[in-house]
């Protein structure tokens, strides 16, 4: 391969991981612009707090079909319309007069994402040789939980200028991203049409379901850690924030290790590792006597998370080679359905007896273990086109 078609290979795949960085960036941005959008438009929390809502529920609802009709047309025809789409939006979200309009265009934001997010994690898979997979997988996922880490902080940043201004400025990267070139491996269309069916396979909603679960005993339980970090130890608000953020930094520093781990032992070993070490961890932030050990506790069950992601990510691109991109936005509607659901769940439990909300969502990270052993014995190899990987080997990173 030319020197300049490498190039543009290294900036196509780093485009993919901007795309990664952007999904989670846009739909947390507002949580910390609460204050100030209630007087923008002169609304109650409730209703701008409804906007975290509506941005997620089609953003999750429409995952079980993005993937695979992005298949069906074409993943680069798809991705560049959906950030088209995501840009447009942003801008409208930011020039919107009142509550209504914004709502509306917030769940039109999240729906668009819901056609991005799945397809560049499969256009990163078959641009990937398989060597690499893990590590890439990895490294996507540290990507993703920088977004989540980095949108309070930029949001507030760009929020102390113009509240309006953290909604334009995803729509910004969303319209250079357009343009962007995509990896050679992201092919315009498939040979065989892809089919719904294909994403439903045994294996890819087994990975569904623990993904699910990842979601609701380590994401889902965030708002329980900041409750208890309140009441056992009153803590302030700057320092809950900051307790929370050790998860995702945590999970931002142990991504690419952890991916590498998956390429050298394999996806399960990993899933099984990364969830028996959070169970421990979630278990031990409920019984924690000092903030110190709180702290550091939660702190190990994000770096426990990129384990256990970087491992279920590399299992769902390989679920389904027929309709990758399907599985892949399975497993997504999946997790994000389980981050949904956890505060309905976890709540009762917490105001009952925390200790024991704590020791069921660690139980229920070891129940993905479980999950993770019965992947390993019960998979079947994936074959990957030999054309994919030959380009992607040719334009692989050494």
């Amino acid at each position: 391969m030319t020197a300049p078609a490498a190039g543009r290979e290294h900036v196509a795949r780093a485009a993919l991981y901007l795309g990664g960085f952007l999904g989670p960036f846009g739909g947390g941005v507002l949580v910390v612009l609460i204050p100030e959008l209630q007087r923008t438009f002169h609304a109650s929390a409730g209703e701008v707090t409804a906007a975290i809502t509506v941005y997620l529920l089609p953003f999750a609802a429409l995952q079980l079909v993005s993937g695979t009709v992005g298949e069906r047309i074409g993943r680069a025809r798809t991705i560049r319309w959906a950030y088209v789409a995501y840009a447009l939006t942003s801008f409208g979200a930011a020039a919107a007069p009142t509550i209504v309009p914004f709502l509306t265009l917030r769940a039109l934001q999240g729906a668009s994402n819901a056609f991005t997010s799945p397809l560049l994690l499969a256009a990163l898979a078959e641009a990937t040789t398989e060597e690499r997979l893990g590590r890439s997988m990895g490294t996507f996922n540290a990507v993703q939980t920088a977004g989540m880490v980095m949108a309070p902080l930029c949001g507030g940043l760009i929020g102390a200028i113009e509240p309006r201004l953290a909604f334009a400025v995803p729509g910004l990267v969303g319209l250079m991203l357009a343009v962007a070139p995509m990896p050679h491996g992201t092919r315009a269309s498939r040979p065989a049409r892809a089919r719904l069916r294909d994403a439903f396979n045994r294996r890819s909603t087994t990975v569904a379901t623990a993904g699910f679960l990842a979601f609701l005993a380590l994401n889902g339980v965030a708002f329980l850690v900041s409750l208890r970090a309140a009441e056992r130890f009153g803590l302030d608000t700057t320092a809950r924030g900051l307790l929370l953020a050790g998860f995702g930094l945590a999970g931002v520093v142990a991504g690419r290790p952890a991916g590498g781990l998956v390429d050298r032992t394999g996806p399960c070993p990993v899933v099984i590792a990364g969830a028996l070490a959070s169970a421990a961890m979630v278990t031990l932030v409920g019984v924690a006597g000092n903030v110190v050990l709180m702290a550091a506790a939660w702190l190990a069950a994000g770096a426990g998370s990129s384990f256990v992601w970087a491992g279920l990510n590399t299992l769902a691109v390989q679920s389904a080679p027929e309709n990758r991109g399907g599985a892949i936005s399975v497993v997504g509607a999946f997790k994000f359905s389980g981050n949904a659901i956890g505060p309905l769940l976890w709540l009762p439990l917490y105001l009952a007896q925390p200790e024991l909300a704590f020791a069921i969502a660690g139980a229920t990270c070891a129940s993905i273990a479980i999950i993770g052993a019965m992947l390993r014995s019960g998979g079947r190899p994936v074959e990957v086109p030999a054309p994919e990987r030959a380009r992607a080997a040719a334009a692989a990173p050494h």
